[in-house]
Parts: C-alpha cells; sequence; structure tokens
C-alpha cells in the first residue's frame, strides 16, 4: 500500500477542555497541514463548542448532547472521520511537527492496526518516555507497564496519542464502552486486534508532548475513584477477553486469594471495584460474545512485547 493514498482524519475526545483546546489545538492545526480534525464534545458545559466555532472555524465539532464517557466520545468522532487512518489525540497533547509521517509509513503493512506515538510525558517537572506498552499473563492476570522505547513493537497503542487503521476499527467495533467513564479502553481494543492476528507498531520519531496534570481525569476524579474504576475495569478486561483454559483456571484461584488479601490489606477499592465489575458481568458476556468472532491467536500467543 502507497502510504501516499492514505487520507487521515485527527480525532480529540474532549470533555470540559475549552482551556486546553485554547492552548493546544494551534500546535495540531499546525502540525496537521491540510488533514482533517475533529473534536468530538462530550457534553461540555464549558463553552467548548462555541470556542471551536468562534475561534477554530476549520475544525469539525461532533457535538453529543448526553455523555458518553471516553470510548462513546471516541467512536463518534471516529465515526464521522472521513480518513482512512484516523489519529487520536488527547486535548493535554501537543504534537511536534512531522509527527505524522513517520506514523503513516508502517500502514504500508497491511496487517498494521495501529500505531502508537513517543510521548514525552511532562511529570512534576521531569520528562518520562511513554508510548511503547510491554505486558504479560501472570497468575491468571493482565499486567501492563510501560516499556523501554529502544524498540519497535508495544502490548498496546494510547487512545490519547496514536493512529488507527479505521476499516479495521470498524471491523472490532471501535473502543468499548463498557470501559467508561475511562482507562483500559485502549489496551483492550489493542489486544483484541492483536488476538485477531493484526499488528501493532510503535514509532519513537513521531514526538507528542503530554501534559498529564493539566487533564481532566486528575482535575475531576479523586485518587480513590480512580483506582477503584482502574481495579474494576481490569477484571472487566480479563472477563471479556480470555479464552485459554490455564490461565483461567489461574484467574479462578487467585482471585480469591487477591481478594483476601485486600481486605486484610485493607484494600477496599479493590474489593469495590470487583463488585462493581460482577455487576456488569451480564454485559461483559454480550461483548464478549460478539468480540469472540474475531479471536484467531491464542492467548499464551499472543505477542506483548
Amino acid at each position: 500500500m502507497n502510504k501516499n493514498a492514505l487520507s487521515v482524519s485527527i480525532v480529540l475526545p474532549n470533555w470540559n477542555g475549552a482551556h486546553l483546546l485554547e492552548k493546544n489545538l494551534p500546535a495540531i492545526i499546525s502540525a496537521a497541514g491540510s488533514v482533517e480534525i475533529i473534536v468530538a464534545d462530550d457534553a461540555s458545559s464549558d463553552g467548548s463548542v462555541r470556542l471551536l466555532k468562534e475561534k477554530f472555524p476549520e475544525v469539525v465539532v461532533v457535538e453529543n448532547n448526553v455523555r458518553q464517557g471516553f470510548a462513546g466520545n471516541v467512536n463518534s468522532g471516529v465515526m464521522r472521520a472521513q480518513g482512512d487512518i484516523v489519529v487520536l489525540l488527547n486535548t493535554d497533547v501537543r504534537p511536534e511537527k512531522g509527527f505524522l509521517g513517520s506514523l503513516l509509513k508502517h500502514f504500508e503493512d497491511d496487517r498494521v492496526f495501529a500505531v502508537g506515538c513517543l510521548d514525552k510525558s511532562h511529570e512534576n517537572g521531569k520528562i518520562v518516555l511513554r508510548g511503547r506498552g510491554i505486558a504479560r499473563w501472570e497468575k491468571g492476570y493482565f499486567i501492563h507497564e510501560r516499556g523501554e522505547v529502544d524498540k519497535t513493537d508495544t502490548a498496546w497503542v494510547s487512545g490519547g496519542s496514536g493512529a488507527f487503521r479505521k476499516i479495521m476499527w470498524d471491523e472490532l467495533g471501535g473502543m468499548d464502552t463498557l470501559y467508561n467513564p475511562f482507562y483500559w479502553e485502549d489496551i483492550d481494543i489493542s489486544y483484541r486486534a492483536l488476538k485477531a492476528g493484526y499488528r501493532l507498531v510503535f514509532e519513537p520519531k513521531s514526538i507528542v508532548h503530554h501534559f498529564h496534570e493539566q487533564g481532566k481525569i486528575k482535575s475531576d476524579f479523586s485518587p480513590k475513584d480512580v483506582k477503584r474504576i482502574a481495579y474494576r475495569n481490569q477484571f472487566i478486561f480479563i472477563w471479556k477477553n480470555l479464552s485459554d483454559y490455564s490461565i483461567a483456571c489461574e484467574h479462578c484461584i487467585w482471585t480469591p486469594i487477591r481478594l483476601l488479601q485486600a481486605v486484610f490489606g485493607r484494600d477496599q477499592l479493590m474489593i469495590q471495584g470487583y463488585i462493581a465489575a460482577l455487576r456488569m458481568l451480564p454485559n461483559v458476556v454480550g461483548t464478549r460474545s460478539r468480540s469472540s468472532r474475531y479471536w484467531r491467536i491464542p492467548d499464551r500467543k499472543v505477542s506483548l512485547s
């Protein structure tokens, strides 16, 4: 495939991020050139839509009148996108010029589903290099962590700074809204793509700057809420995607042990996350059934870097 034949859309999910749009959107527009830019607005109440229409008329605005959560909002933007490749950028992200070209070359390989950027994350006065992930199944749990950025394989591509092939995105059904309001949805769609036999790539020459401290999660959710949601979504991910019998047995053995450890360790957030996931089990079973039609690679053979 000739990369020059690929059309591109950039999608920014936004929720009450008018100040971030005003600060970062000019750099995105500058780096994008003539590429379509879409802001999917998740029923913001801070004047985001008005700002976009007044100051950035060249940007396409998708207005959701009812909150969709991160996954649903992203899906609405991708649905509107005209490009063969959709680049997802958070509103607290600022790309360097030339970041698109490095991403697009990898889509010459028709097996590539997504390509991740090098995320220069500004955290507490330091820059942490993110963007490449590694993962493993351990005692029935999916353990993921930041990987070194000197390799090009990755276990997932971030929904805040990555490019995705739209035809495959649509085939896989987009991000799963089970994970609302946030976390694990990009790991989930990445894992589903790997399990379907597609490839993920990390591209260190495609650079974005990520100002995490400005984001809406930290400003609108307490640390306890964030941790509880992360626990819940970890269970949802496992129950939805795991098909290997032996790993499933490990999960069944170790889950009661981990819950007991949480009781004695007074980690109430894990227990609350587990209960919240149990309440969603019927929905998890439904989405698992829909996803399973694309399973091609056994869990133990999925490349997790």
